[in-house]
C-alpha cells in the first residue's frame, strides 16, 4: 500500500510514518496541500491521510481540488477538531472518512486498510446544464457536441457554476471555491477569468449563459444559454 500523508507537524507526520512503515506500508510526506496536490497528481496512491489544518490552502480545499480535478483516491482526514460541521464539511468535500486526533494508530491503520479494500470512489457522473455538459474526472467541456478547451483554472471556475445552477455566486464565494490560494480581493482576477470562460464557453455559440447580476455577483442560467 502506497500512502501520502499530509500533515505539517513534523513529530506527528514523522510518527504516523514510521507506525506505518513498520506495518509494511510506503509512505510519502507532504507538509502543505499544494505539495500534496502536485504529489497526487503525479502518483496514483492507494490512500491520503489528509490533515485539515494545514499552512496555505486547508485540507478541506485540498481534499475538493484533488476531487475536481478527477483525482478519486480515498482520503481519510485527519485533524484535531471534533465538531460534526467540520466533519460534514470533510466529507461533503469529498474526504471517504473522517478521524478525530487524538486518534489511536490500530484505528488510522484499520480504516486505511478499509478505504483501500473499498477502493477508489466511482466516477462522478458527467454535469449537464442545457446543452452545457462537464465531465469532472475526464476534464472535458462539451457545448453541444462541440468540445471546449479549458486551462485548469478556468475549467474549475465553470464547474463551480455548473454545479450551481441558476444561484448568484459572489467574488468572494467563486475566489473561495475556485481559487487555491489567497489573494487581494480587491485583484480584477474573477473579472478577467469571466472574459476568458466567455470568449469560449458563449461567444463562438452566440449565447450568453453567464450572465453578470449587478451588485451581486454572476450566475450560469438554469438552461445554459440556450
Amino acid at each position: 500500500m502506497h500512502v501520502l500523508v499530509v500533515e505539517d507537524e513534523v513529530k506527528m507526520a514523522a510518527l504516523i510514518r514510521r507506525g506505518l512503515t513498520e506495518e509494511g506500508l510506503t509512505v510519502d510526506i507532504a507538509g502543505t496541500g499544494e505539495d500534496a496536490l502536485a504529489m497526487a497528481r503525479s502518483t496514483a496512491y492507494d490512500a491520503i491521510v489528509l490533515d485539515v489544518v494545514l499552512p496555505g490552502i486547508d485540507g478541506f480545499e485540498t481534499c475538493r481540488q484533488l476531487r475536481v480535478e478527477g483525482i478519486w483516491t480515498p482520503v481519510l482526514m485527519l485533524t484535531a477538531r471534533g465538531a460534526l460541521a467540520d466533519r460534514v464539511g470533510g466529507l461533503d468535500g469529498g474526504a471517504d472518512d473522517y478521524l478525530t486526533k487524538p486518534f489511536s494508530f490500530v484505528e488510522l491503520l484499520a480504516r486505511l486498510r478499509a478505504l483501500v479494500r473499498r477502493g477508489q470512489a466511482e466516477r462522478p457522473t458527467v454535469i449537464e446544464v442545457g446543452d452545457l455538459k462537464l465531465d469532472p474526472a475526464a476534464r472535458q467541456v462539451w457545448r453541444g457536441e462541440s468540445e471546449i478547451e479549458l486551462s485548469a483554472k478556468e475549467f474549475t471556475l465553470l464547474s463551480v457554476f455548473m454545479r450551481n445552477p441558476g444561484v448568484v455566486l459572489s467574488r468572494t464565494q467563486l475566489v473561495e471555491q475556485a481559487w487555491e490560494y489567497d489573494f487581494e480581493h480587491r485583484s480584477n482576477v474573477i473579472e478577467v477569468y469571466m472574459r476568458y470562460l466567455r470568449r469560449k464557453v458563449d461567444n463562438p455559440f452566440d449565447v450568453a449563459s453567464l450572465e453578470t447580476v449587478r451588485g451581486a455577483g454572476y450566475r450560469l442560467r438554469k438552461d445554459g444559454g440556450r
